[in-house]
């Protein structure tokens, strides 16, 4: 995790939005709808990578993950290699972990609904202007985190989450899980380019997992339905 602070950017507090804070939220719930609606029926492969230092065990596992119409994830194996109790131990529940996130993903998803929103100032992320938000859960439930929030100025999509989970899911079995996650914006939609994460695992100590997305591919006729809806298009 310690790459991460380098990719944080520069935020001025003192520095105000060129509109309030309740509208730049409002303008993200809306442009997030459009990325859910848009990544339905989507693929991308995934590299994902983990280790437990402690033990000097790790292991890459590369796979195609598939939404389907409904939002049901299905992943499919192209490789692994290094020691299975990584594969078995780690990496296997991460996967069943987003698979049960996803099927939960109104209630976990980064909206008022379920977070309060604190505007912290404006700033720069990847040569991108952002908005900068503190966010905090309504209730203490699984998956969902403590954190920050980074909107891009110009879409209003999320490029940026950041935080420690204040409720481990019940299949992710690392305690004080910390994460990065990151996005790539490409024709109005924001699309996953990496996540970082790591944990503390109960004879295991840390734990830390990489996952990189490529190869996305969305529905075309969803992509271009949603992005009539993005008021930002």
């Amino acid at each position: 995790m310690a790459a991460a602070a380098c990719l944080v950017g520069r935020s001025r507090a003192a520095e105000e939005a060129p509109e309030s804070p309740e509208t730049i939220v409002e303008r993200y719930e809306a442009a997030s709808r459009t990325q859910s609606e848009a990544m339905q029926s989507a693929s991308m492969e995934l590299d994902i990578q983990a280790s437990v230092p402690k033990l000097k065990k790790h292991g890459r596992l590369q796979a195609l993950r598939r939404i389907s119409a409904l939002g049901r994830i299905t992943y499919e194996v192209l490789h692994f290699e290094g020691d299975g109790v990584i594969k078995n131990h780690v990496i296997e529940h991460y996967l069943a972990a987003e698979r049960e996130a996803q099927s939960k993903q109104a209630a976990l998803a980064v909206t008022p609904a379920n977070y309060k929103f604190k505007f912290k100032g404006r700033g720069q992320l990847d040569g991108r202007e952002v908005y900068l938000f503190q966010v905090k859960p309504r209730h203490k439930r699984e998956g969902l985190f403590k954190g920050s929030l980074w909107i891009d100025a110009s879409t209003y999509m999320g490029v940026r989450e950041s935080g420690r989970l204040v409720k481990n899911p019940s299949r992710l079995w690392a305690r004080n899980v910390q994460f990065v996650r990151e996005y790539d914006i490409k024709d109005g939609i924001s699309t996953p380019r990496q996540m970082q994460s790591s944990g503390e695992a109960l004879g295991f100590g840390r734990v830390e997992l990489t996952v990189n997305y490529s190869k996305i591919s969305l529905d075309d006729q969803k992509h271009s339905t949603a992005s009539e809806g993005n008021p930002q298009q």
